[in-house]
């Protein structure tokens, strides 16, 4: 048996898929080796602009992400799909310069840093949804079930490799140099975004799939997005899933924000420390893609993905509540976020290979950015408020743990939703995956 083979079949990679595989790794890679080279210095941004504001840079980032949801409906309904990417990405390629020149110009100026927290925090939400929209559209659920784990160790390298790079170069190039770098490598996405396609064009597996069809525009209006999901009960559970995944993480969040202010006061070293945390977060993330997600998955279904973490997450909530330490923070954050990244992300992916193709972009979008950050915006407010109120970390934690554990359920439930649309099955009350008039 040749090398080749065996690590075929060891990953689950059947013959021909080892082009695509690696090439949608690689796209994931040059994404997110930029965009955490780029998070510990929102990170710091973050903190520049003030611990006790936050909820207002939520918020801030909530409004902004609402205004850009009609002009990226707007391109996608307009823009042959295969480009959606690609203008995407550029667009994000030319604010990055921005932002790089007003660092060189004014590094220490506030509204600049708070600006740069509010767009990187909408930029990275949409470019990360298009590369998976892409990968949705691109991949039947067969493949995305053996495939897209493999593909998401790409994202989890480049968030090992970003961190490191951003510890190693915030000395010698700054911030203005880290953001310039970004944005080549939000262009060298774009060339290898086009290799994908061009090896669907090769093989077509359905009808949507065909160059012809994704050289057309979606249509529709630039918010069909919203008005997809709220006429689904499947996708309004997807949503659901997704508020209550951002609540949990903006509880953390804000405890993480809190202590590391308290123990880093330089700016330097802050962007160095959640580099740190990131670069340990991918290390554990990329052996669980590699080894673990795919077998998981084929052996005890999607449930096992979206819901496992969830539930380690509750119980490090409730340990958290009678130990409100920073090592006990930091080992829940990580386990949570790797575990986000390892399993609940291919895991969520999974749910939207069996919507319509105009579903994968715009309602995804929609779910994935607005939602997100509404959910935001509303567990920051309601975080502050309960410290005010409480003034006892523990309350907050536990509160936390009955989010988690409301999480845990709705991933149960829309496992079992997403196995009867892929097999076929009507879903309960009669309804499909897209609302009525959009049925595949």
């Amino acid at each position: 048996m040749s090398l080749s083979t065996r690590i075929a079949r060891t990953f689950g990679v059947a013959e021909g898929e080892a082009r695509p595989v690696l090439t949608g790794a690689t796209l994931f890679f040059v994404m997110f080796a930029g965009y955490f080279m780029l998070r510990p210095v929102r990170e710091t941004m973050g903190v520049a602009g003030g611990v006790d504001n936050l909820q207002w840079l939520f918020t801030g980032t909530f409004v902004a992400t609402l205004a850009a949801m009609p002009l990226f409906g707007w391109i996608a309904s307009k823009v042959p799909r295969r480009r959606i990417l690609p203008w995407t990405f550029g667009f994000f390629a030319v604010n990055l310069a921005l932002f790089a020149l007003g660092f060189q110009r004014e590094p220490e100026n506030v509204w600049i840093a708070r600006t740069f927290y509010i767009w990187i925090s909408v930029f990275n939400l949409i470019a990360i949804s298009v590369i998976w929209s892409v990968c949705v559209d691109l991949f039947p659920s067969t493949q995305a079930k053996r495939l897209f784990a493999l593909m998401a160790a790409g994202a989890s390298l480049g968030g090992l490799v970003g961190p490191l790079l951003g510890i190693a170069l915030v000395g010698p190039i700054g911030h203005a140099g880290l953001l310039w770098l970004a944005a080549g490598l939000l262009l060298v996405g774009i060339v290898i975004a086009r290799q994908l396609q061009r090896w669907r064009d090769a093989q077509p597996v359905r009808d949507e799939l065909t160059a012809q069809a994704r050289a057309r525009p979606l249509g529709g209006h630039p918010f069909a997005g919203i008005t997809t999901v709220l006429r689904s009960p499947y996708l309004l559970g997807i949503s659901l899933f997704v508020l209550l995944l951002a609540s949990v993480s903006t509880f953390l969040y804000f405890e993480q924000a809190r202590l590391v202010e308290l123990k880093f006061p330089d700016r330097e070293d802050q962007t160095r420390v959640f580099g740190t945390i990131d670069a340990i977060v991918q290390s554990l993330t990329i052996l669980s893609q590699l080894f673990i997600t795919g077998r998981l998955v084929q052996r005890l279904g999607l449930a096992a993905l979206l819901v496992a973490v969830p539930v380690v997450t509750m119980l490090g909530f409730v340990w958290l509540a009678f130990a409100p330490t920073f090592a006990v923070l930091a080992a829940v954050m990580v386990v949570r976020r790797a575990g986000e990244y390892a399993f609940v992300r291919p895991g969520r992916e999974m749910l939207f290979t069996v919507v319509p193709t105009e579903a994968k972009y715009k309602a995804k979008n929609f779910i994935d950015s607005v939602v997100y950050r509404g959910a935001d915006a509303v567990s920051g407010w309601a975080k502050a408020l309960v410290d005010m109120l409480a003034q006892q970390p523990a309350i907050a934690a536990l509160l936390g743990a009955a989010i988690a554990l409301a999480w845990a359920l709705t991933g149960a439930g829309l496992a079992r939703a997403q196995a009867r649309v892929e097999n076929a099955e009507p879903l309960p009350g009669g309804f499909d995956v897209a609302g009525e008039g959009l049925r595949r």
